[in-house]
């Protein structure tokens, strides 16, 4: 409001009058500024003739204010520098609201970026589908405008998401599959597909493969297990950016399940002592490598909590810090019991009732991997309620990390000032993590944004049903999984960031070629380097690759292609040329700052 109070209210606020004198104001009724009235203008006019007591008053194009800005304080050794993030305290609902929505938009990330490299890997085979991808990312593009993707838009936005995501997603996965059978050649063997970056071992659905066993080219054998959702295995050293072939075997002596039930609620695995309560909560998990506990003492992990969710304003756009005041834990178990322990895995189902809604989880340990996932399906019916989950650990920091696009950040989980204690919900993107000297514990998920850390007790908020724009908000079925992940050292050491891809990226699994076969498209000799696009360049001149670095470090890297390289070239994200690479044989010299993003041109 153009009036002597807001100009008022606006210069006491200003906390640089030692430096600089003018200050901007953006007046006007609409959403970001704009539509002045008359009254607004003609207060201006009066007040830029001089009102005792308030500050003159001029219009001028904002340009005009910003030059004059520069003039005024550049080099200013009284010039203030903020560092680090600018943590909005508002509207921290928009990180969970629609959960829907932004399950299809993480998915459809994912999946481009699986398309655009298999459109590489096989450009020989079948065309660059150029104009296809163009379509799709505009689609994704257009809804990560807000409101939509913050989930705060209205009810129709988002039935016509719903069909624009199915028919996208619908489009990907034809195209995906369509390059993956160009690729595997005639054999009797099972390929398998790893988009992420870095050499990965993990479990690998095999649809309907009828094997009782892998085997590489090494001769290492790794056993099939056969579940309700079909076979699955364990394999190593699946190439980045890659395939590899594995062989098929029939028949094989009997192999014994490394998990042992004591009984319904103890479970040892090969990581694990997994100690469960009889509404189905971890009451101990003791990681046998690291001879320690995970679990804080009398904590319960995997506590799934609903809180009454009543903001004062904006309902799908905030959460209020007493939210925390009024809650229910999801304790009703309807049923619970094994379905699963083979040689890959061992699976608990619990179904829970709580007020309206109705959860399911198969919670999987592994064999061969530390992580543990919780596979989600939730029909929820509550109106202004929210779901956290939480993870009580035996920690002691002070601060946590948090992914985010490109890098990560640390955030103080204390609540020494007004500061710290409005963090009380903060954005991540694919995990979290609480690391002390030489242990922590990672939060990896595959569909969410929400998340608070306080006293140890590690939380994502997994939905949030606000009724206003939208009154039917995330009143619906819902699909999730995240996945707890206790390590040795630092996040770094523990490779949290490759741990989730991993979850983010499955790997795609199809029956043929030859064992021993493999092919790895691009590759990096350090560990904190993370190569995210490989596409064809937007103008059809070569091929690109985006990495950057992920752990705070400069860095000189070795990036290895798959193909013949006659030069590269570093560019910005326009994809304009900055700077030549230097390149021996397939290899490419780069060199990073800490969390840079770094695009690379090569031509074959």
């Amino acid at each position: 409001m153009l009036h002597p109070d807001a100009i008022m209210g606006g210069w006491e606020r200003y906390q640089n009058k030692d430096i600089n004198n003018d200050i901007l104001i953006s007046y006007g009724y609409g959403d970001g500024g704009g539509g002045p009235t008359r009254a607004m203008l003609e207060t201006s006019r009066r007040m830029a003739k001089g009102v005792k007591g308030i500050p003159l008053v001029r219009q001028a194009f904002a340009r005009t204010y910003f030059d004059a800005l520069k003039e005024m304080v550049a080099g200013s050794k009284r010039l203030p520098v903020w560092e680090g993030e600018f943590y909005f305290e508002y509207h921290r609902g928009t990180y969970t609201s629609m959960a829907r929505n932004k399950r299809s938009n993480r998915k459809a990330e994912m999946k481009l970026m699986d398309l655009e490299l298999l459109s590489v890997m096989a450009q020989e085979i079948v065309d660059y589908p150029a104009q296809a991808l163009d379509g799709l990312w505009k689609t994704v593009l257009l809804n990560q405008f807000h409101d939509i993707l913050p989930g705060s838009a209205i009810k129709e936005v988002y039935e016509v998401t719903k069909e624009e995501y199915a028919a996208i997603m619908e489009q990907m996965e034809g195209l995906v599959a369509q390059r993956i059978h160009a690729l595997v050649k005639a054999g009797d063997g099972i390929t398998v597909f790893n988009t992420t970056g870095h050499v990965r071992d993990d479990v690998v659905r095999l649809g309907d493969a009828d094997a009782c066993a892998l085997a590489d080219a090494d001769g290492n054998i790794w056993p099939v297990q056969q579940t309700a959702d079909g076979p699955v295995a364990y394999v190593e050293g699946l190439p980045s950016k890659g395939y590899k072939t594995f062989g098929k075997i029939s028949e094989v002596g009997k192999v014994e399940a490394p998990f042992t039930l004591a009984d319904e609620t103890h479970l040892e695995t090969p990581y694990y002592s997994v100690s469960f309560d009889d509404k189905g909560m971890l009451t101990g998990l003791y990681d046998k490598e690291n001879d320690r506990q995970v679990l804080q003492d009398g904590g319960r992990g995997n506590l799934l909590r609903m809180y009454e969710d009543k903001p004062m304003n904006f309902d799908n756009w905030d959460i209020d810090i007493y939210h925390t005041e009024k809650y229910w834990d999801a304790e009703e178990v309807a049923s619970m019991q094994w379905t699963e322990k083979g040689p890959v895995r061992a699976a608990l189902e619990i179904e829970r009732r709580v007020s309206n809604s109705c959860i399911r989880q198969k919670i999987y340990f592994y064999a061969n991997m530390r992580r543990i996932d919780f596979e989600t399906w939730v029909d929820w019916r509550e109106r202004q309620h929210l779901l956290k989950v939480h993870f009580p650990v035996a920690v002691h920091t002070d601060q946590a990390t948090f992914d985010i696009q490109f890098g990560n950040l640390t955030r103080k989980v204390h609540t020494n000032t007004s500061w710290d204690a409005a963090r009380f919900e903060s954005c991540g993107q694919k995990w979290i993590d609480l690391s002390e000297g030489h242990y922590g514990v990672s939060l990896l998920n595959d569909c969410k944004y929400g998340h608070s850390v306080r006293d140890g007790n590690m939380a994502v908020t997994l939905i949030k049903s606000g009724i206003e724009p939208n009154p039917a908000a995330d009143q619906e079925e819902h699909f999730f999984t995240y996945s707890l992940y206790p390590h040795a050292e630092g996040w770094q050491e523990a490779a949290t960031v490759a741990k989730a891809y991993d979850l983010n990226q499955p790997v795609y699994a199809l029956p043929g070629g030859v064992c021993g076969e493999s092919c790895s498209v691009a590759a990096v000799d350090k560990a904190n380097v993370i190569i995210e696009t490989i596409k064809r360049a937007e103008d059809g001149d070569g091929m690109i690759v985006r990495l950057y670095e992920s752990e705070n470090a400069y860095t000189k890297a070795s990036l290895s292609w798959g193909m013949h390289v006659s030069a590269a070239e570093s560019c910005n994200l326009l994809e304009e040329k900055e700077t030549e690479l230097p390149v021996e044989g397939r290899r490419i010299s780069v060199v990073l700052k800490p969390y840079e993003i770094v695009t690379i041109r090569i031509r074959g």
